[in-house]
């Protein structure tokens, strides 16, 4: 544990207790601004870039979280335990969007095959672009080992799946994104050297 994370916690700890004796707004603001941001660029991604999702998701992580506190019992740093309850809006979300018939393929049609994931102009690889194209098991494990930094027991834990199926679910998702922007990135090194 970083200094850092050791501090935060050690205040996330002090702010939940305030929130919980006294219903302490102030204690609850400040939780909110150090929790957030982080939450909803990992929503964000989740999400595929959908900005009105991610806020949604992030207002319902909130809300069910402050129903919940009461109950966390500090078995995970706070900033775990709300990742978790994220990610379960965030299912819940793309199952719901599934059986109203708008499922991650016609997502993916949204996205032109034959259009370059290399931004030619630019001559930058469109990352973002080439994440939200991922499966959702796939973009979830990548966004919280790659971006968040979890390892692969936290996010077995996070996600109810086993180590080895975050580790894998990694690798395939590190390997589709090799495939996808390969061809751009030797275009790219192709044009530099002409």
């Amino acid at each position: 544990m970083t200094p850092a994370a050791g501090a935060q916690g050690a205040l996330d700890r002090v702010l939940v207790a305030a929130f919980l004796e006294s219903a302490d707004e102030g204690a609850f603001r400040r939780l909110y601004a150090a929790h957030t941001p982080r939450l909803y660029l990992s929503l964000l991604r989740l999400t595929g870039g959908r900005e009105a999702e991610a806020e949604e998701l992030l207002q319902e992580t909130w809300i069910r979280a402050a129903a919940a506190l009461p109950d966390f019992r500090w078995q995970s740093a706070l900033r775990t335990w709300l990742y978790g309850i994220a990610i379960n809006a965030w299912r819940e979300a793309a199952r719901a969007r599934r059986d109203a018939g708008t499922c991650l393929e016609s997502i993916a049609e949204e996205l032109p095959a034959a259009r370059p994931i290399a931004d030619a102009g630019a001559g930058r690889l469109d990352l973002d672009r080439a994440v939200r194209r991922l499966p959702e098991g796939y973009r979830e494990v990548l966004v919280l080992h790659d971006v968040e930094g979890y390892t692969h027991e936290e996010i077995a834990s996070l996600l109810a799946i086993s180590p080895g199926t975050s580790k894998s679910q990694l690798s395939r998702a590190r390997s589709c994104l090799r495939r996808w922007l390969a061809p751009a990135a030797a275009r790219e090194e192709k044009e530099k050297i002409q």
